[in-house]
């Protein structure tokens, strides 16, 4: 293949931010100098490289378990200054109020009262957890790491699609995307003047030493993974290694007089806070599944003791509900006074009579997703779906309506991308992330995820989407 990087690079009508954003310039200029031929040959070496050094998810079928690399595409999203402040300050926004709706519902429950969100869709929520009722947690940050999924529409307009408030993941690809970006590509990266990434562990490391009980005066952090079959389990020990703690499993913590303990060849060491990367349901055998391998008998009764701070809160999950997401403006005005400052994705609640009518009458338009699945799985996307997919769709939400939401189906903002037969336009979203202590900060880009399959709209990992580096410019 011969010519430049960026010959021939058609969005087919989609709103690319690389030849809309005056801000790409300097990158287009560079991309359009260097040789196609030059540029694939450092990208299979870069690839080579992620593999090498481990950086790998697990990807999970009915008969097997294969770790593979996040394919890694090396033409970075540009986010110019002005662009990423107004993402910042939405997600800040967007963070602290559900931190408001969290401690609310878990204290007076006022928002139920008032009726801002309908009482049932919180207290029968399959993630609350009635006995944090009374529970407080420190600076009132249940939501300690946040994922925010966020899409550009043809419009050019950002607007959020979902919130992660339970142990969001992707975050170690943010990091080592730009490190290969800058071992890759130095030419692409030198003096254009990018926000850094590499701070991460430590700001990580600070917010969880803000939320520590209050008598422990130089806190001993841990990092609890599910263990090497996890798909994350690469993030896991990335994450412990940036922010300098133990990696630990269920079997390495005890719980003593309802206080947490690591078992070392000194003998046991006393916890102040987990990092947990294992979901409510499998924390603590005694308190919720009995079956749980994963996670420690007797974690909550030291919780609530308040002799261990866990990040994220017990209970987060039900603020991270594609049910509740509906009402996060109104959540945002009633706590805040403030308009959205990211809008969401219209949405139809199933559950609402009037919204399901709607669903079903123009369910061949729209994207319908059960509430609370993740990873792209289970979602149902009516203009690429077959007329059998649609059917079967319709049986679901008529069985089942409260487990569905529907919204438009967005056309998705474009990014050249390195594929087979050259650079070609493939669909983006982004998923910035914050972490939340006294205050929240959020890392400067986040994950891009890109849809590799022609034409497709999902961006998970799990569905064959991969990951570009995500440049925020300095002003």
């Amino acid at each position: 293949m011969t010519g430049f990087v960026l010959d021939g690079y058609n969005p087919q009508g989609f709103y690319c931010e690389m030849q809309r954003c005056a801000a790409t310039a300097e990158l287009r200029q560079r991309l359009g100098h260097l040789p196609i031929a030059d540029f694939q040959r450092r990208t299979a070496a870069a690839e080579q490289a992620l593999y090498d050094y481990g950086i790998t998810f697990t990807l999970y079928s009915a008969n097997s378990a294969v770790d593979r690399i996040l394919p890694f595409d090396p033409i970075p999203r540009v986010l110019a200054a002005e662009e990423w402040r107004q993402i910042e300050r939405g997600i800040i926004q967007r963070v602290t109020a559900l931190n408001l709706l969290l401690d609310d519902i878990y204290h007076e429950q006022k928002i139920l009262t008032d009726g801002v969100i309908p009482a049932d869709l919180i207290l029968g929520n399959a993630n609350y957890r009635p006995s944090m009722r009374g529970t407080g947690v420190p600076h009132t940050a249940y939501v300690n790491i946040c994922g925010t999924d966020i899409i550009r529409g043809g419009d050019g307009v950002f607007r959020v699609l979902e919130d992660n408030a339970r142990t969001p993941s992707g975050v170690s690809y943010v990091i080592e995307n730009r490190h290969m970006m800058l071992r890759a590509f130095p030419d692409l990266v030198d003096g254009i003047g990018l926000r850094p990434v590499e701070d991460y562990g430590s700001r990580l490391v600070a917010a969880m030493r803000e939320i520590a009980p209050a008598d422990a005066s130089d806190p001993q952090i841990v990092l609890l993974s599910p263990g090497i079959y996890n798909s994350a389990y690469f993030e896991h020990v990335f994450l412990a290694r940036e922010m300098g703690v133990p990696l630990v499993q269920g079997s390495d913590l005890v719980i003593e007089h309802d206080r947490v303990f690591m078992r070392t060849i000194a003998g046991l060491h006393p916890v102040d806070v987990i990092y947990r990367r294992i979901n409510d349901d499998f924390l603590d055998p005694e308190a919720f599944r009995p079956d749980s391998l994963l996670g420690v008998p007797g974690l909550m009764r030291a919780y609530y003791a308040g002799t261990v701070a866990l990040a994220n809160a017990v209970g987060t999950g039900v603020a991270d509900d594609k049910a509740v997401y509906a009402y996060v403006p109104k959540i945002i005005h009633y706590y805040l006074g403030e308009d959205a400052i990211l809008p969401n994705v219209e949405t139809h609640i199933c559950r609402e009579p009037e919204s399901l009518r709607y669903t079903l009458d123009h369910i061949a338009e729209l994207v319908v997703k059960p509430v609370g699945e993740a990873g792209g799985y289970g979602i149902t996307i009516g203009p690429k779906a077959s007329r059998a997919e649609l059917d079967e769709c319709r049986t679901k939400l008529l069985a089942d309506p409260a487990n569905y939401i529907s919204q438009p189906c967005i056309d998705l903002s474009v990014a050249p991308t390195l594929c087979d037969g050259g650079v070609m336009a493939r669909h983006v979203d982004l998923r910035p992330f914050a972490i939340t202590g006294k205050s929240t900060w959020v890392l400067p880009g986040g994950l891009t995820r890109v849809a590799l399959r022609e034409g497709s709209l999902i961006v998970n990992s799990s569905q064959g989407g991969g990951s570009k580096d995500t440049w925020v410019l300095e002003p």
